[in-house]
């Protein structure tokens, strides 16, 4: 079996009288239909090709057009239409400049239309003078490739369809009404687009305007909220201590000796003050911070001493030995340059849950030195552990997980959230690794050396200096 040609000759005319360019109009439209090519496509085509076979024309005598398909193997099969004449005759056929103002004559006006009008267009000069203008239109992908049976099938379509020249100006005459009344309906498909876009835009508008009285009356909530938190503390920081100096009194027999049931009832009584004193602390905490009136007081210490302090106070935390509290001190000579008491806070925080939610096993603290001078501060536990789907929700105010060990421990529900919020006002950042049954893994991220650090701290890193974060 023969290999299809890479071009196949379908048809040749000589372009001498009106009536050829005509007559190759009428080829263009048979031959394109004759190819699978659409009605509006193959209306395009064959318009183009006469377009340029009169231009063709006018310039002079001895010119013809060619009609083929080439084929490419990246590009698939095309047809073309091949106008070829001498330079002098074709000397005004000229592609039309960028900056032309309209000033172009007829023949570049029938280039510029024929380019809009096709998908290949390429003007070739070869050196025995011809010059060549080639007009291309893609034939469908699925097409099978065409050979010398299927030139033979369009010469005899071309050969029964004879040139009606009447016949052909009419169809001339319905395809531009045809193009005219679709270009109405589509300039009327614009201007109601236009005015949709317009009420569109309208809608946005508004819509922008809306969302800004909206974020206005957030903020104004917000601050209200932030306002009444820090009223609210304020007020009730001063009877709460008061109720804690008189308990303290009461068990240091200022007044005489107590009997233990009234000992332990002040020390119960001691105990859910101190808890609601908590409360109130981070409650006040939490609306300084989104007040912006946070105060960060800078000093050195080492991890050692950051984290002695927290095995002393959270120790006396562990009511069951079947937990395991381990600090590890690969890093304990590393100095930190920052608020050590807003990082011992969220440390608390983070071992206070896991001391809570942890009945056996191991809670672990463990300090090392990221890239980028971070401090990184791990407190993994054996605990219940925290669904994927609620490990955003832990660091919402108020928020706690129903589970059976949660209704039997109590809280707040604002320590992670202060925690993060904390973490954020010493430029560092608070991760969670956790799955049900196989415990949990928060991650305190710090540098090593606050932004904010001004002044260095005397020798015996006794004295700190405040600076208030916005």
């Amino acid at each position: 079996m023969k290999p299809a040609p890479r071009t196949l000759p379908l048809a040749s005319l000589a372009l001498e009288s009106d009536l050829d360019v005509l007559r190759a109009r009428h080829h263009a439209r048979l031959i394109a239909e004759a190819l699978g090519i659409g009605h509006d496509d193959r209306t395009r085509y064959a318009t183009a090709v006469c377009e340029i076979a009169h231009n063709a024309h006018a310039s002079g005598p001895a010119t013809h057009v060619q009609f083929v398909v080439e084929r490419n193997g990246r590009r698939g099969q095309w047809l073309i239409a091949r106008i070829t004449g001498s330079t002098l005759a074709m000397r005004d056929l000229e592609i039309p400049s960028a900056d032309d103002n309209g000033d172009s004559t007829p023949a570049n006006a029938g280039i510029a239309t024929a380019k809009q009008l096709v998908e290949h267009f390429r003007i070739q000069r070869s050196g025995d003078g011809a010059t060549t203008v080639d007009l291309g239109h893609p034939l469908l992908a699925s097409a099978p490739l065409l050979d010398v049976s299927d030139a033979a099938r369009i010469t005899a379509v071309l050969s029964e369809d004879a040139l009606q020249p009447a016949a052909e100006a009419q169809r001339q005459n319905r395809e531009l009404l045809w193009a005219l009344s679709a270009s109405r309906r589509t300039h009327a498909q614009v201007e109601w687009l236009n005015s949709e876009l317009e009420a569109t835009n309208r809608g946005v508008m508004a819509l922008y305007a809306e969302l800004d009285d909206r974020a206005e009356d957030l903020k104004r909530v917000s601050e209200h909220k932030s306002r009444f938190l820090s009223d609210v503390s304020h007020e009730l920081r001063t009877p709460m201590t008061s109720v804690l100096n008189l308990t303290r009194l009461l068990l240091d027999h200022a007044d005489g000796p107590l009997t233990g049931e009234q000992e332990k009832q002040v020390s119960l009584i001691r105990h859910s003050v101190q808890t609601v004193t908590e409360l109130v602390n981070d409650l006040l905490d939490i609306a300084r911070i989104e007040a912006g009136h946070s105060t960060l007081r800078y000093r050195a210490c080492t991890v050692g001493e950051l984290l002695g302090a927290l095995r002393g106070i959270c120790r006396p935390l562990l009511t069951s030995d079947a937990v395991t509290l381990v600090f590890e001190d690969s890093e304990s000579d590393t100095v930190l340059e920052t608020d050590d008491a807003r990082v011992a806070q969220i440390l608390r925080n983070l071992l206070s849950n896991a001391i809570k939610f942890t009945e056996r096993g191991e809670i672990r603290v463990s300090v090392s030195v990221e890239i980028g001078d971070m401090m990184r501060f791990d407190v993994r536990d054996t605990g219940i552990g925290i669904a994927a789907a609620d490990q955003e929700r832990v660091f919402d105010e108020f928020t706690q997980l129903d589970s059976p060990l949660q209704r039997r421990v109590h809280g707040s529900g604002l320590g992670l959230r202060l925690s993060r919020n904390l973490a954020a006002l010493l430029g560092g950042r608070i991760e969670l690794v956790s799955a049900p049954g196989r415990g949990s893994a928060f991650s305190l991220m710090v540098p090593r050396r606050h932004p904010g650090w001004i002044v260095e701290p005397t020798p015996n890193r006794e004295t700190p200096h405040e600076v208030t974060v916005p």
